[in-house]
């Protein structure tokens, strides 16, 4: 049996969310554990993945709430680096219909400081596939770091990478001129139609698909909100429709998917190496499973997502559920 493991590396985020009961004059925030990483981390070990995070946990209060919640939802932080830095805090504005725009304070936060020496400590031999993205990718200084790490994770685990492109603190032109390389050591490039639209801005989704197989990623997933998912295996393609969900918020929503897809493609056996016979059915299946995963995140407040055990309900009936019945990935630029 090819091994489960999925190592997930990346940063952890303070969510603060924007109070409506605060006070005249007051602005009260509501903060959770977040990050891109972090929240796929968690999908993953909650569906039954055996999951370890890569992460620099700083030692304040934001990175205790980060360790309380990741070691409750089963994952595996034996790797972590205890971080004297701060924590990277993201505040977020919701609007009427659940999406969140931010706001970030990441200079010289814990998450970006990696060294090679750090990461050249991992063992990779029981991991079938190692997760990162988002800011991990590009912000300095331990942005190259994390790149070598992740051409040595190739040699023997499949690669998925989420670029999750967030203009507001790195150009988008950083994302573009790295996509390249990533292309050729990732074997999975998961990215949302916001991220399409930034780096490749007026491209049509099937060009880019087939442009980035050419630079040497075989599987490219793209979730387009309402219009469902694009899946493009080596040009062999699939669209999926957005799963209904009653929608409270879309936090999270996107890097459960990934974590959904993720687990269904390693619990089939299918993760490791290039992912040469993977066949495009079997991807079909697990973007199916993903986007349940993700709907029944949509339900709950935060970057809540399922355990394994809650997935008997169907998406858009869970308890006491409220708010307008959507489609799931609907809100793109909600889904982290």
């Amino acid at each position: 049996m090819p091994p489960e493991q999925v190592t997930v590396l990346g940063e952890c985020v303070a969510d603060a969310f924007t109070a409506p009961d605060s006070a005249p004059g007051e602005l009260a925030l509501r903060v959770l554990p977040g990050g891109g990483p972090a929240n796929t981390a968690v999908t993953l070990a909650r569906l039954g993945t055996p999951t370890r995070l890569l992460a620099r946990l700083s030692e304040d209060a934001f990175g205790r709430l980060f360790r309380a919640r990741l070691e409750a939802s089963g994952v595996d932080l034996s790797a972590a680096v205890p971080a004297a830095e701060p924590s990277t805090l993201a505040v977020a504005d919701l609007d009427e219909q659940g999406s969140a725009g931010y706001s970030f304070h990441a200079e010289g936060t814990a998450d970006f400081q990696w060294t090679r020496a750090e990461l050249a400590r991992v063992d990779l031999t029981s991991a079938a596939c190692v997760h990162s993205g988002s800011l991990a990718l590009v912000r300095a200084p331990g942005a190259e770091a994390v790149e070598e790490f992740l051409r040595r994770a190739a040699a023997t685990a499949s690669v998925c990478l989420d670029p999750n492109v967030r203009p507001l603190l790195v150009a988008p032109e950083v994302y573009r001129e790295r996509l390249p390389r990533w292309c050729r050591l990732a074997d999975v490039l998961r990215l949302s139609e916001d991220d399409l639209a930034l780096l490749r801005p007026g491209a049509d989704p099937a060009r880019a698909c087939d442009d980035w197989h050419a630079a040497g990623v075989p599987l490219v997933v793209l979730t387009r909100g309402a219009r469902g998912v694009l899946l493009s295996l080596d040009g062999e393609r699939a669209e999926l429709p957005a799963r209904p969900a009653r929608i409270v918020d879309t936090v999270g929503a996107g890097d459960a998917f990934t974590g959904g897809m993720l687990h269904r493609l390693a619990r089939r056996g299918l993760l490791g190496g290039r992912l040469t016979g993977l066949r495009l059915a079997e991807v079909v299946e697990a973007a199916e499973f993903a986007g349940r995963v993700a709907a029944l995140t949509c339900e709950v407040r935060g970057p809540n997502p399922p355990w394994g055990s809650s997935l008997t309900e169907p998406a858009g009936a869970a308890p006491g559920a409220s708010g307008t019945v959507r489609n799931a990935l609907g809100e793109v630029s909600g889904e982290r």
